[in-house]
């Protein structure tokens, strides 16, 4: 390792984590030339240099239940990746996002001396107080991308920046619906929903066939209705295929993609969203929507003793009301979903309420999230290293 070229060690353990992890490595990058990068990451941080350690697939698991069956193996990737990382001695760590994987590896890395940054701060807001003094603990800064966060962690004395969110800066104010249905080749007119039931299997296996049964009655209900539905992986896409399989009746009008969810949900009317980081590009898009969330009966019923929040969806969080119809694991049925799709369909008062709030947010977002984000992270490079 050398002053111009230091090593930084990061992991990224999803699709919405790769994004954030390849805009921040380009702007680390630009500052300093010849930095390199090794850990867990995705596609979009591969192409921008990261050595990847480890399939990012193996940490796309979600729930409680979910996880226990992955645990032995999960934990034994996060043990080997530790002692990896402390034998050669990166100048710094940055996990992003992924807190159940990252800050237990945070915790070991610091306690050997590895500054530790961790970008997008665990939901203090939403879960009991243990999980703040775990955070205090494993860290050495945080990179918060919410504007209501710091004062939250600066009463435990963590040192944190607030950045804003990198998808404010890059999705535009305005889309153009036109224009995108031209670009995924949907029809000008009609209806469009988009469909977007989760990045990871394990997400899917319970809301993949929930909206193809939705957007089945929907069909029945508005002939002529089209659906666009963007995959992250090939794992992913070969799961709605099968649930189309089994439950579209084989005349479901849905267009499958890799990525593009912006140009998808740019092009269609409403959409119909999990619970997520899509729920918050959903709105940056101004798209309006209805969002849902299922997981297992174990993992549910563990989360419902831990969440104190009345909302799920980041734009309702974020506004401090829910202004978005949510429906959760009993309520999510096809038959709800696909009522209150059709509801905001053919409200536009509706619609327009959405959007207003959603240029609010937006504003308030878009922060140059990855200049404060690599700013904050050399400060700490640099003054560790001095």
């Amino acid at each position: 390792m050398t002053e111009a070229a230091p090593h930084i060690a990061i992991v990224a353990g999803e699709a919405s984590g790769d994004l954030l992890g390849a805009h921040l490595m380009a702007a680390l990058a630009a500052r300093r030339p010849g930095i390199r990068f090794s850990g867990i990451g995705g596609p979009k941080m591969i192409e921008r240099g990261l050595r990847s350690l480890y399939s990012i697939d193996r940490l796309a698991v979600r729930g409680y239940a979910e996880v226990i069956g992955q645990y032995r193996a999960i934990t034994a990737m996060r043990r080997a990746l530790a002692q990896q990382l402390i034998d050669e001695r990166p100048a710094l760590f940055i996990g992003i996002d992924s807190s159940d994987f990252n800050l237990d590896l945070e915790l070991r890395l610091k306690a050997s001396g590895i500054p530790t940054v961790h970008y997008v701060s665990p939901s203090i807001w939403a879960w009991r107080a243990w999980r703040a003094r775990r955070v205090a603990r494993a860290v050495t800064h945080l990179l918060a991308l919410f504007p209501f966060e710091p004062e939250l962690y600066a009463k435990l004395g963590v040192p944190v920046t607030y950045v804003g969110h990198p998808l404010a800066d890059v999705i535009p104010l305005e889309s153009d619906r036109a224009q995108a249905r031209a670009q995924l080749r949907l029809p000008a007119s009609g209806p469009v929903i988009a469909l977007l039931p989760g990045s990871r299997r394990s997400e899917l296996h319970y809301m993949g066939e929930l909206f193809v049964r939705a957007a089945r009655l929907l069909q029945q209900e508005l002939p002529g209705i089209a659906f666009v539905c963007p995959t992250a992986t090939r794992e992913t896409r070969a799961q709605l295929e099968e649930a189309l399989h089994r439950h579209g009746d084989g005349e479901l009008a849905v267009t499958l993609m890799f990525g593009h969810s912006q140009e998808a949900l740019a092009a269609a009317d409403v959409a119909l969203v999990a619970s997520g980081t899509a729920t918050l590009e959903a709105a940056l898009v101004k798209t309006p929507m209805v969002i849902a969330y299922r997981q297992s009966p174990v993992t549910w019923a563990m989360m419902r003793r831990m969440i104190y929040l009345k909302q799920i969806g980041l734009p309702n969080i974020l506004a401090g009301e829910k202004f978005i119809p949510e429906f959760v694991q009993g309520e999510a049925t096809p038959g709800a979903l696909a009522a209150a799709v059709k509801s905001l369909l053919e409200d536009g008062e509706a619609q327009r309420r959405q959007i207003e709030r959603f240029h609010e947010i937006h504003r308030t977002l878009r922060q140059d999230t990855a200049r404060k984000a690599a700013d904050a992270v050399l400060r700490v490079l640099d003054g560790e290293r001095a």
